[in-house]
This record gives structure tokens, sequence and C-alpha cells, in this order.
């Protein structure tokens, strides 16, 4: 009978859980709930607009947001020439349209200004100085930016301005000087250029 007893006192004295689905001491609850709304807008299209100076994109780097709260980040290594005027696009869509910014196309000369020595005619980053005479010098200054070309002619011509504005090369300026004339290329932005030698005068094109 004493021995009934003293099992009965200890099984009255245990701690019972009074719920058996909570957790019991020690253990921790998932952060994420299934009832808490987590729904944020899906991603269709964002835009990076990029600085007149960037030319080559080095890499791409993502920030994210996992299910537990931790904010990630993922990169790509890049090594790609980019133009400054497009921004850059992220987007999930895997539609294939066609975008006429994208899609690069070789562009006819279109002439945009003449004078008595030389003509001028712009395709995309491309100038084209169709002129018999000879370049002595060409260099770039800065503000605001623009290539400075002189041509080997003792002349006299009436110096002109010609502005494009929906050209990188913003401004043609021409000017007379002694025993040559300057051209004058002003631009939109910050470049680099090459100089290319054709059989019927000089393309300039911008990098």
């Amino acid at each position: 009978m004493k021995i009934f007893l003293i099992t009965l006192f200890l099984l009255l004295s245990l701690e019972a859980r009074e719920n058996p689905f909570l957790p019991t001491p020690g253990e921790e609850d998932i952060p994420l709930t299934s009832n808490k709304d987590y729904s944020k807008p899906p991603l269709k299209r964002a835009t990076i607009e990029i600085p007149k100076y960037a030319r080559i994109l080095q890499k791409v780097t993502i920030e994210y947001k996992n299910l537990d709260g931790l904010v990630e980040s993922k990169s790509i290594e890049l090594d790609n020439t980019i133009d400054w005027h497009l921004p850059i696009f992220i987007s999930q869509s895997y539609n294939q349209e066609k975008n006429k910014q994208n899609i690069k196309k070789d562009k006819k000369f279109k002439q945009v200004a003449s004078m008595k020595h030389a003509s001028f005619l712009i395709a995309d980053k491309k100038l084209k100085i169709i002129t018999k005479d000879k370049v002595i010098r060409n260099f770039l200054l800065v503000q605001p930016h623009r290539i400075v070309i002189d041509f080997d002619k003792d002349t006299r011509l009436k110096g002109f301005t010609k502005r494009n504005k929906k050209s990188v090369f913003s401004k043609i300026r021409v000017g007379n000087h002694d025993k040559y004339y300057r051209v004058v290329l002003e631009l939109d932005g910050y470049y680099r250029y090459k100089m290319k030698k054709i059989s019927d005068g000089y393309i300039f094109e911008l990098l």
C-alpha cells in the first residue's frame, strides 16, 4: 500500500503539457509563419541610368531577401562595353520583344553640313568628313568635350556652326586660321575616339 501511494504521488507531481502542439522548452519557432503576408508586386522591369563616363560594365550585383528574412547577394562578373545613352534593364520577362535601341544596324551616313572644302556626314557614333585636304593635327579637349581637327589649307572661308540636337556630335564648328582651317566637333558626353583615313576623307569614331 505504501509503495502504491508513493508511486501515485510521483505521477501527480510530474509537469504535464497542457497543449501538445506548443513547442517544448528549448525549441524555437520557424521565423516565417504561414499566415503572414510576405507578398510583393512581381518584378516587371526596372532600369538603372548610366553616367556619361561609363564605358565598360565590370560586374552586376543583386541583393535579395530570403524566406527567413536574411539579406544576401549574388554577383556576375562581366567585361563588356556599354552605351551610356541606354539604361541597364532588370527584368524576369522571357518575352523576346524587339527593341530598336538594342538592335545594332549599320546606318547609312547622312549629310548634316557642308562648306567649300568639306562635307560632314553622321551615322550613329561615326562622323565622316569628305575632303581632299590633309589633317595636320587632331586632339581632344574638355569643357565642353570636343575633338579639334586642323586641315592643311591656306584659304579664306566664312566660319559657321551647325547644331545637331539628336546626335552625339552635338555641334560642328568651322573657323579659319593662318595657313589652316579648324573643325571642332562638340560631343554630348565623355568619349575617346579614333580617326581613320579613307579614300575620300576621314572617319572619326567615338569609343
